[in-house]
């Protein structure tokens, strides 16, 4: 304990009082805390509290000018003002700190005290200077403060000054020369030196190191950062470097890891008082779920940090954060609440002079404005931030502005203006590394071509915006950007679909389609599950080097790409050059990349798919698909549904329906199923209606989709691979009047040949061990007498039952398990699909806690209510638990589409696993379990939910 403190204990207690008037009472009932001696303690005590309870420390510096103004004392009140000035400096409101800094400074000088003008013009004062891009001032402040402690022969104070020099550099973009400040800064220390210096020194190194695109050096920088922090009880700091570490996997691209260390460090910025940081994660983590099209969760976040930093008087964040909240209104179709937001963004912007994002916002309602019908106000707006982007470096912004005038023009039917604006657009990004771009303008001058009937010329755009559609694949941010992106770039593959099959029908022209169609469904997955082969520890010699550069390349990729996307919106003057240094560095990594991934598929041709710019080729798919098997792809492309019918040596694509058709019979049938919920009473009463009414539409929708091409259905077994909410549809249960579809095939689904192909290619389970886990309650009893009779059935089991079976279980013997049997409830989320989950007995599994399993079962079946559900977003990706069991590693997913009645699924189960373990393969066997209970439950409701997917 300091010598003050055992002094005046007191201090202890008054820096834990929360009520001001209290604080007040304690301070003129204690005359001995007036004094100079316990100012000075009380301004020191600030400085250590500051990182470690931000409460505390302003509590303790309004004691010190409490007590400075009892005692008028200059010197007492100089110290009061400093000390205000680092708590208003931690709380980001920059300005008002420096405003007290100013006035301590002037009373310092006043009074002669050299030494702490010294130690105001450095270290908070400095920093707040820079936060408010006063550089000149701060060098102005930084070069009398070294003359002062050099006179002084202060070296501790120097090598502070050193790292606030630092500070200024990296404002300034001159990042080697602010590393080069830092590590001479940190030898100091090292030297001589507090625990806080070395930590703030560390964190500034590691900021650094982000800049140079050393994302791995940034890393472990920060990682050392924290537990030094640790280590010295800081847990202020501690909860700093959790957010840095944080926000470092989202650049990465990281998202789960993300998402946990936001989730824990807000729990930290809140036990210690840490305002800033906690408004800071919800801002990231707002802007990352928008990425990831999770709209409703992005929202709240962000409406969060919009509020906190309202109260941090912090202008530009609050205003990012309102735009992020536009722009998740915009997402869900809520027009006008999103142009009100974009408007106070706005205005905070304008505030802050910051041009760029003021010209953003422009574009940003000129879109909203686009989508809603009003199309002049876009089109002014629009002209607004064209005028300001043209004049700036950023010509891919320039270049958006163009296009969504190509778009303006086209709704106008100005097919010329139209067309002469897509060409800008192409022309302003020639020289810069915009493929994003160059392919919405090639598409759009595809539109206009169509629209000018000159067929050959549409073909030729779509085309184009085809190849750098694929090309960027590659490129993007992560995985589930893919999805964000594609989802408003399904019309190129429908195009090219409809350009295909709108003429001449020759086979080429069918296998072009097929290949569209398969480019357009789960390339994401696809990709997803290719690269998951990168993760895996077991490659080692040079083709374990490659993976490794692999990974390293598109961590690296990209945080390049953030740092392109923050330096964008930055109105600094000399914003223009790091951009362009930065693209320089994302070609010349995609290059390497490129390079790199090229090595590995040349060492290991499973490791084809990994350049992302082919799907798997036909002549593979068909390689995979058994003798006895045919595989039924559905797609549709500008309200037409076409039917591919692939088998080992033949392919034909029919148009079979229309969407809107198919969309309300599917709507008819659920409506059906849905009446189950209303409990036994009610289906027992009504049983012969809701049979009659499901079979019915179960009739309309194989007349749909089936008949049309039955005839080329020579085959035992049909692998069905849906397309958009036909992903919802049980085919197996389709009727054509006198048997169900089941009867004459046994039935598994994929959700794309490419995935089909992988999930055959994947090597089979080298154990025969098998891990069952139970969840039973007081509404699904039956699971405890399911699971006990599936682990009597199938070899080697382990059996977990209710609090038993966990999370760590499942993770444990999950890996060496070849199969997999989950009874519980399953989740699905439709609004935050990422976040579908499933119980287990001590916690909900999610997606993203799925894509951190390591599974190589041949089958994990989930044979709870609901486990099969999915979001189909853009590409035809499917969001929920069969797209992290696939991406786990499982070769097959067993689940139900449907709340599931708990007996039958019980005597399913039992059915099913007796004629697997009996010799059938999956689909047989799921086959003839349909058919046994089928006996017992006549209606589809009970024995159809089930569905195969993956590897027969």
């Amino acid at each position: 304990m300091p010598a003050t403190l055992e002094r005046y204990p007191l201090i202890t207690e008054l820096a834990q009082l929360s009520d001001a008037a209290a604080r007040r009472g304690m301070l003129r009932r204690n005359r001995r805390l007036h004094s100079p001696e316990v100012v000075d303690f009380l301004y020191e005590e600030v400085v250590r509290l500051a990182r470690v309870d931000l409460r505390q420390a302003d509590r303790l510096a309004q004691a010190a000018a409490w007590i400075a103004e009892r005692l008028e004392d200059d010197y007492c009140r100089a110290q009061g003002l400093r000390a205000a000035g680092h708590v208003l400096l931690i709380r980001g409101k920059y300005a008002e700190a420096v405003q007290s800094y100013r006035s301590a400074l002037a009373l310092f000088r006043r009074l002669g005290r050299d030494e702490e003008v010294g130690r105001t013009l450095y270290g908070g004062s400095l920093q707040a200077l820079i936060y408010l891009g006063k550089y000149d001032e701060a060098f102005s402040w930084a070069l009398e403060a070294r003359e002062i402690f050099q006179r002084l022969g202060d070296e501790l104070r120097l090598a502070r000054l050193d790292n606030n020099m630092g500070n200024i550099l990296y404002r300034q973009d001159r990042f080697e020369a602010a590393l080069e400040c830092y590590r001479r800064a940190f030898e100091s220390f090292g030297r001589k030196g507090e625990a806080q210096d070395v930590a703030i020194t560390l964190r500034n190194m590691a900021v650094c190191h982000i800049s140079l695109g050393d994302s791995g050096k940034a890393m472990e920088t920060y990682q050392e950062a924290r537990a030094h922090c640790e280590r010295n009880e800081m847990p202020l700091m501690v909860a700093e470097a959790d957010y840095n570490i944080a926000y470092l996997h989202y650049q990465r691209g990281e998202y789960t890891r993300a998402v946990d260390l936001y989730q824990s460090t807000r729990k930290h910025c809140e036990k210690f008082g840490d305002p800033y940081h906690k408004a800071l994660c919800d801002l990231d983590q707002s802007e990352m779920y928008l990425e990831l099209n999770l709209d409703e969760e992005g929202a709240q976040l962000a409406e969060k940090a919009a509020s906190s930093f309202r109260e941090l008087t912090m202008r530009y964040e609050e205003a990012k954060a309102l735009t992020f909240l536009a722009v998740a209104a915009s997402h869900r179709g809520r027009g006008s609440r999103a142009l009100q937001l974009f408007g106070q963004a706005r205005s905070l912007f304008a505030r802050e002079r910051n041009q760029v994002w003021v010209a953003l916002i422009d574009l940003y309602k000129a879109v909203v404005l686009y989508k809603t019908g009003c199309y002049e106000k876009a089109r002014l707006l629009c002209a607004s931030a064209l005028a300001f982007f043209s004049k700036s470096s950023l010509e891919s912004k320039a270049a958006l502005c163009e296009l969504l005038r190509a778009r303006l023009y086209l709704q106008a039917l100005e097919y010329e203006k139209a067309q002469d604006a897509c060409l800008d657009a192409l022309k302003r990004v020639g020289e810069v590394e915009a493929p994003i771009i160059s392919c919405q303008a090639h598409f759009v001058l595809g539109q206009v071509r169509e629209l000018q009937l000159d067929r050959k010329g549409a073909t030729r755009a779509y085309e184009k915006a085809h190849a750098l559609l694929e090309s960027l694949r590659s490129h993007l941010k992560g995985e589930e950007l893919k999805i964000a992106f594609l989802k408003d770039k399904l019309a190129v593959y429908e195009s090219l679909v409809w350009m295909c099959l709108g003429g001449e029908r020759g086979s080429q022209r069918k296998k072009a389609a097929f290949a569209y169609i398969e480019q357009a469904k789960s390339r994401s997955l696809a990709d997803l599950i290719a690269f998951k082969s990168l993760d895996v520890p077991a490659h080692t010699g040079p083709q374990g080097r490659l993976t490794a550069r692999a990974r390293k390349l598109r961590t690296t990729l990209n945080l390049l790409y953030r740092q392109i996307e923050l330096v964008e919106t930055d109105p600094r003057d000399h914003a223009g050059s790091r951009l362009e240094s930065l693209r320089r560095a994302v070609a010349a990594c995609e290059d390497r990349l490129v390079k790199v991934l090229a090595e590995l598929r040349g060492a290991d041709r499973q490791f084809g798919v990994l350049e992302n710019a082919h799907t798997i080729e036909l002549e593979a798919i068909r390689s995979i698909i058994p003798q006895d098997s045919v595989l039924l792809e559905y797609y549709q492309a500008r309200e037409t549904v076409y039917a591919c019918v692939l088998a080992r040596n033949a392919l034909e694509i029919v148009p079979v329906t229309t969407l809107n058709k198919i969309r309300n019979l599917l709507r008819l049938l659920q409506f059906q199923l849905s009446k189950f919920r209303l409990g036994p009473d009610y289906v027992n009463r009504f049983a012969g209606a809701l049979q009659s009414a499901t079979s019915a539409h179960l009739k309309d929708l194989y007349n749909e989709l089936i008949a049309p091409v039955r005839h080329l259905l020579r085959a035992e077994h049909l692998v069905v691979v849906p397309h958009d909410f036909l992903h919802y549809l049980p085919f197996h249960a389709l009727h054509d009047g006198r048997s169900f579809l089941i009867d004459s095939f046994s039935v598994s689904y994929a959700p794309s040949a490419s995935v089909y192909y992988l999930c055959c290619s994947k090597p089979a389970a080298s154990s025969d061990e098998s891990l069952i886990l139970g969840i039973p309650d007081s509404f699904t009893p039956h699971i405890l007498e399911e699971v006990k009779q599936i682990a009597s059935m199938l070899p080697n089991p382990r059996l977990f039952v209710g609090d038993d079976a966990t999370e760590n279980r499942l993770r444990a013997h999950g890996p060496g398990s070849r199969f997999v049997h989950i009874a519980t409830h399953g989740l699905f989320r439709q609004d935050n699909p990422m976040f579908s989950a499933m119980r287990l007995g001590d916690s909900q599994l999610s997606l993203l806690d799925l894509y951190s399993l390591q599974l190589s079962s041949e089958l994990v079946t989930l044979s709870g209510c609901s486990t099969g559900l999915n979001a189909v977003v853009g590409g035809d990706e499917l969001l929920g638990l069969v797209r992290g069991l696939l991406y786990a590693g499982t070769r097959a997913v067993l689940v139900t589409l449907w709340d599931v009645d708990d007996r039958s699924t019980a005597e399913f189960m039992k059915a099913f696993y007796g004629h697997l373990v009996s010799g059938s393969d999956k689909a047989r066997s799921l086959q003839l379990a349909m058919r046994e209970v089928r006996e017992i439950y006549s209606h589809p409701f009970y024995w159809s939910p089930f569905v195969l997917i993956g590897k027969t």
